[in-house]
């Protein structure tokens, strides 16, 4: 298999971002991790369980927002952490680049079976046939539709999709308030540039298989279609001025002030929502696709272990204890007992571990009679999956810039769609040729 050489500019400038110093680095019990928080129970009480079980360990959890130069410029300096934890849809760069370890005899000598992990997440983890990574937190995306908008409108809630396009743009006309060029409420969110693959894949286009395809006419058709639908709703500088205004994680949010009709979304907004208004009267529907089918685009995060990582049996153990369906049980009881002291509900947790899922929702769940919940987690269960995910790739983070930015031209200067996918279509190219993969 090819390995291409990690080779930053800076790398030796960045020496120790890893967050070992050279008396630290030969410590045999000490473990750094990258790119990877405490914010809630979810991480803390997974972390306490590998504590318990090896107290001995100097585990060392660097917080802050993952940065993939300086992980990649540690891995070449030869001073990586022991483990990262990051977006999947990036760890096939890192894999082609060499900057990961192949995970296969660790999840052996663990007993792993990934076959109990959600497809859509392994392949997001597999490059060229070998295991990178193992899945964490699984997301989703779907329809939030907000009832007494779409009532007043006299918009049946049960009939708004994503199946008709043409449809869509014509309900979501009617939805939108634009008076003398202000917005005063966005009829449907497409939620671009962030959401293209979701909507090439309703259109029958793959944005990457066995390479970008980001010029692709039913691509293109995509970028039109959705670009259009936020012009005819007072443009995209009004658009995004007006979204950035939304409470959208606190109690009046955009559902509740009525300042949204109905948008794409990713599946944890689900949770927020029943957090912080639990009362709102929204409806979770299933994107689907232009024959009707049900689709939604899958994420989140994996851990891996770096190439030249010093403790890489203790990050073994670190990362599949983890991931094991006990160790999420643990956590989500965790979550749910915290949430109760606050009188709040508990959505469950969506991981890439379907065992792990199976026990949570049967075991731990408690929506507390909460709609927005009840509801919602039924579509997000029935949906897993259904799900894609973009393939592993080894120029990942520039095809997803190329196409963010193509996407954003479009939208912000109206750049004609063909000519700014074709010119993300050679950055894409030109991207891929720098790593010399496919």
């Amino acid at each position: 298999m090819t390995r291409w050489p990690v080779v930053p500019l800076l790398a030796l400038l960045v020496a120790g971002c890893g967050g070992l110093g050279p008396s630290a680095a030969d410590r045999p019990n000490t473990l750094v991790t990258t790119g990877f928080g405490l914010p809630d129970e979810h991480a803390t009480a997974r972390v306490d369980v590998f504590r318990k079980r090896r107290p001995e360990v100097d585990l060392r959890i660097n917080e802050g927002v993952f940065d993939e130069q300086q992980f990649l410029s540690a891995v070449a300096a030869g001073d990586p952490p022991d483990l990262v934890y990051a977006d999947r849809r990036k760890l096939g760069g890192y894999a082609a680049r060499g900057a990961v370890q192949d995970l296969g005899s660790c999840l052996r000598r663990k007993g792993v079976d990934l076959k109990q992990y959600r497809d859509a997440a392994v392949r997001q983890v597999t490059y060229e046939n070998v295991v990178y990574g193992v899945p964490d937190f699984f997301t989703v995306r779907v329809l939030i539709l907000n009832n007494p908008v779409l009532r007043q409108a006299g918009v049946d809630p049960a009939t708004l999709s994503t199946t008709d396009w043409k449809a869509l743009a014509s309900t979501a006309a009617k939805l939108a308030r634009v008076e003398n060029g202000r917005i005063e409420r966005i009829g449907f969110d497409p939620r671009m540039p962030e959401f293209l693959a979701l909507w090439s894949k309703a259109n029958g286009a793959d944005l990457v298989a066995d390479g970008p395809h980001l010029d692709d006419p039913r691509v293109v058709e995509a970028v039109r279609y959705t670009a259009g639908l936020v012009r005819e709703q007072g443009g995209w500088a009004a658009f995004k001025a007006f979204r950035d205004t939304f409470d959208s994680f606190g109690a009046n949010n955009e559902l509740v002030t009525g300042q949204v009709a109905a948008m794409v979304m990713d599946s944890w907004y689900v949770n927020t929502l029943a957090a912080n208004s639990p009362d709102v009267d929204v409806t979770i529907a299933p994107f689907t696709d232009r024959q009707g089918n049900p689709l939604t685009e899958a994420g989140g995060q994996a851990w891996a272990i770096p190439a030249g990582a010093r403790h890489p049996e203790l990050a073994c153990e670190f990362i599949t204890t983890m991931t094991a369906a006990d160790t999420w049980v643990t956590a989500a009881k965790a979550r749910r007992d915290a949430l109760a002291k606050k009188g709040k509900p508990y959505s469950g947790t969506f991981t890439g571990n379907r065992a792990a899922d199976d026990k949570i929702f049967s075991e731990v769940y408690d929506p507390r009679g909460i709609r927005v919940l009840e509801q919602g987690v039924r579509v997000l269960q029935a949906v897993q999956d259904k799900s894609f995910a973009l393939p592993p790739s080894p120029a990942a983070s520039d095809l997803v810039r190329s196409w963010e930015s193509a996407v954003s031209r479009t939208l912000l200067s109206g750049q004609p769609p063909e000519e700014s996918m074709a010119q993300a279509q050679r950055e894409a190219d030109r991207a891929i040729t720098r790593v010399g993969g496919r």
